[in-house]
């Protein structure tokens, strides 16, 4: 199983300097005007920069699962307006009765998002929600399976909802992968109160992917976010699911055994076709509609 990585490698690495240098060898041979030059370094932080990270992630990882992945232009929609990280904390907050107060203070002063997120998104904490909900299970991974049924209720509550999965979210069958249960217990052990703030992206960086071929390509400090975290962020944005020509969420932080057999084969997914759905695939399957929602640790 895969663990996240402690050490992330900077330019001022020796590796990184090698591949620094790469950089500098083939911009010295790419003939640019000065106004060429001027012009690609006014794209910065535009698609310069988003395909020189997806060139890195492509090129540094392995080849594993690499047959599986399929071309996409499938992005999110239109209705899809990120709320601003408090109005976000204060909403994760009254869904589930929990304390905003903390994560309020620690919004005031957040670093510079991580390379490949998006936003900073609102995710509350597991155990804060088993102490108010649900106090008498004590089990990890039974409140786990508990707090996404509860999340899965709610989400029905708000919506038109089917759940393919309804009666199966037990301990024997939906448990988190093993990196992003370190991650967000990292998280958690760095951030008080009741409510995390977690830089994520919402499926585009891996669209098209298989979620096993996701993994494979995640960044060091990136870990897959799973079915909880995902029902938070569509409580909280319900405009992000309303139209089936959309991109799909994988949730690339669960892993689902379908015969509660041990052989977690699948992973879950949300979807829109006429209403919310959740279900499984298997962690195979790639396609053009959907991509993985991922976190990040913070880099430095």
């Amino acid at each position: 199983m895969m663990t996240i990585v402690k050490r992330l490698i900077t330019s001022d690495d020796p590796k990184g300097r090698k591949a620094t240098d790469l950089f500098r060898g083939v911009y010295d041979k790419a003939g640019l005007t000065d106004e060429k030059a001027q012009r690609l370094n006014e794209n910065r932080g535009s698609e310069f920069t988003t395909e020189l990270a997806q060139l890195i992630q492509k090129h540094s990882s392995t080849d594993q699962y690499k047959d599986e992945v399929v071309s996409s232009d499938y992005t999110y929609p239109s209705e899809y307006k990120p709320k601003s990280i408090e109005e976000k904390i204060k909403a994760a907050a009254d869904i589930f009765g929990l304390d905003p107060k903390s994560a309020l203070e620690l919004a005031k002063n957040l670093p510079e998002l991580p390379n490949g997120a998006e936003a900073w998104f609102a995710i509350p904490k597991l155990e804060a929600v088993a102490k108010k909900h649900f106090p008498s299970i004590t089990d990890p991974a039974e409140q786990y399976c508990e707090a996404v049924n509860m999340v899965l209720g709610k989400l029905a509550d708000s919506r038109d909802f089917y759940n393919y999965r309804k009666g199966q979210i037990t301990s024997a069958q939906l448990r988190q992968s093993a990196r992003t249960a370190e991650a967000l217990s990292e998280m958690g052990e760095s951030q008080s109160g009741d409510i995390l703030i977690v830089a994520a992206q919402f499926g585009m960086r891996h669209r098209g992917k298989s979620v096993r071929r996701a993994r494979e390509t995640f960044s060091g400090n990136e870990f897959g976010l799973g079915a909880f975290a995902m029902g938070c962020m569509a409580l909280v944005h319900p405009e992000r699911y309303v139209k089936w020509e959309q991109l799909h969420t994988d949730c690339a932080g669960d892993e689902f055994a379908p015969d509660a057999d041990g052989a977690f084969s699948k992973a879950p997914f949300f979807s829109f076709f006429g209403r919310l759905r959740f279900g499984t695939s298997d962690v195979s399957s790639a396609s053009d509609g959907y991509g993985s929602v991922s976190g990040f640790l913070p880099q430095g």
